[in-house]
């Protein structure tokens, strides 16, 4: 047995996607409806299927009660002895095989040719919109209708034979049909969810018979304890005519509790069925979204809350969306750990002591550069030329604080702590000598690196501020940037700079001669790449 009920659960977990385990909701919340990127043809074909299986079983398991309550439940008078055979073996077959095929085929037509804007792959209009999403509660009404009409007639029928009959047919027949046709406005509802989802681009829906969750979960509650007022109706009858046994009183209202119990089963499954798939839809995307994943939009299938929950998270995500876009604009304007700073505490005016590093870089004969050939090629041979710094500085952990013109300046230390800026900044320049040299032959440029103690924070006006670093390392790298531009190598750092590297380092530079750097007082021994 637990074997079996396993292997059900299972099953119902597959057909449902309403299970954790599972790895992925489709975008329907079912794989019995397909996909957005299905053929309006096929997703007709798809939906009419679909229909047709969930109405003609509706109705067979409604007409499987009605027959069981007539004929087992309530056996006295028997519609076998005590009524002709030509009403019970002609007329209620025959009525029921052709509301069977009537109704099917008037509900599945009159339904297709509502949505026959999507089939068209039309935009929807208002009206298709209302057709859309009353044609749920006009399949429940051809249902009532169709199972009203067999009420009344069975009932007219057996009742001119014996009144006892009346109230049997009455509460059987009626029964049958409203849970059938509550049954069938669910799973007409969840059918056409796709069509759904095109029709709410129009706008939000009109309103139906069961407004929101509340509404449809209060409809099928009611409608699902209707075997209960059997029951009662059971007991009344059985005190008044006193035509049943104590045995048949008792069976009677034993299978009324199961039909009750089957019933509600029934139907409060179909309704968890229709508001988890779109729950889980969302929850699904949330995961993805949680990754790192922003292009993830649900798709909005659902009429109720359900449906604003999914269109809400749609606007979540395009917010999140817009919101990254912003960010890495703003990460390329003034640098990734700057904007990363300023998301983290409110930025303000000043600054603090930090111990940095600095590269400054700026190209040999710009002016002849520029003037030497077409502006368009001068900017491409630029950006490959800042593409190369760019890409070691953030490798060596560094901020490219600024670009001026042909030249930039690279900062190591500050915003973000670094436990030896010197050797990344050493590093960094040696790099990016080599690649310019190798892959942008046409841009000689000048190298200085320099450390020491700077101000860094931001500089300027409430309204209008950047950050930068302001002190003597800057200072320094950029008048050992002039002079680099007439070295062999194109690549100058200061001894102390070299000096306060890691030993590793270190055995890349060699000491050379001692200058005095213009604008400072105190001579400067200078280091060259070994």
């Amino acid at each position: 047995m637990n074997s079996v009920a396993h292997r059900l659960g299972r099953v119902l977990e597959k057909v449902t996607q309403q299970s954790g385990r599972l790895s992925g909701t489709p975008e329907y919340g079912s794989w019995l409806l397909g996909n957005v990127a299905e053929s309006q043809a096929r997703r007709r074909i798809r939906i009419q299927v679909i229909l047709t299986v969930f109405i003609l079983s509706a109705d067979v398991l409604g007409i499987a009660v009605a027959t069981l309550l007539v004929t087992v439940v309530f056996p006295v008078p028997s519609v076998f002895r005590d009524a002709p055979m030509w009403i019970t073996f002609a007329v209620t077959p025959a009525y029921t095989a052709l509301a069977l095929v009537l109704g099917v085929f008037w509900i599945t037509r009159r339904t297709v040719n509502a949505l026959r804007w999507s089939i068209e792959a039309r935009q929807p209009t208002r009206e298709d919109q209302h057709n859309t999403f009353l044609a749920p509660w006009r399949v429940a009404k051809i249902h009532l209708i169709l199972w009203g009409v067999g009420a009344v007639l069975l009932t007219t029928l057996y009742g001119m034979q014996d009144v006892a009959f009346i109230p049997r047919f009455l509460f059987s027949v009626g029964f049958s049909g409203v849970v059938v046709a509550t049954t069938c406005y669910l799973l007409t509802e969840f059918a056409l969810r796709p069509v759904a989802a095109q029709a709410l681009e129009a706008g939000p829906p009109p309103r139906r018979i069961a407004a929101g969750i509340m509404g449809r979960t209060m409809t099928v509650w009611f409608l699902s304890s209707s075997p209960v007022i059997g029951i009662l109706l059971t007991g009344v009858f059985a005190l008044s005519l006193r035509n049943l046994t104590e045995t048949q009183f008792a069976f009677a209202v034993m299978t009324l509790a199961v039909i009750a119990l089957f019933v509600g089963c029934l139907l409060t499954w179909i309704l968890s069925w229709l508001t988890a798939t779109p729950v889980r839809v969302v929850r699904d995307a949330l995961k993805r979204v949680e990754q790192g994943d922003l292009d993830c939009n649900v798709v909005v299938f659902d009429g109720t809350e359900l449906g604003e929950l999914q269109r809400g998270f749609n606007s979540m995500v395009a917010g999140l969306r817009e919101r990254e876009r912003v960010r890495d604009l703003f990460g390329r304007h003034v640098g990734r750990e700057v904007a990363a700073a300023a998301e983290r505490q409110r930025p303000k005016l000043g600054g603090e002591e930090r111990h940095v590093a600095v590269i400054f870089v700026d190209i040999i004969g710009s002016t002849q550069l520029v003037t030497g050939q077409p502006a368009t090629e001068v900017v491409d041979l630029l950006n490959r030329f800042f593409a190369v710094i760019v890409e070691e500085v953030d490798r060596h952990h560094g901020f490219v604080n600024k670009f001026e013109g042909d030249a930039a300046l690279a900062v190591f230390g500050a915003p973000n702590d670094l436990d030896n800026p010197e050797d990344e900044a050493l590093a960094a320049g040696r790099a990016i000598s080599r690649r310019i040299r190798d892959e942008v032959p046409k841009c000689e440029a000048g190298i200085g690196v320099a450390s020491g103690e700077a101000v860094a924070g931001n500089v300027g006006a409430k309204e209008r501020f950047e950050y930068t670093v302001i002190g003597e390392p800057v200072n320094e790298a950029a008048r050992l940037c002039e002079l680099a531009k007439s070295t062999p190598t194109h690549l100058l750092a200061s001894s102390e700079t070299v000096q306060h590297a890691s030993e590793s380092e270190r055995g890349h530079w060699t000491f050379g001669d001692t200058v005095t750097l213009r604008g400072h007082d105190e001579p400067t021994r200078l280091a060259l790449p070994v």
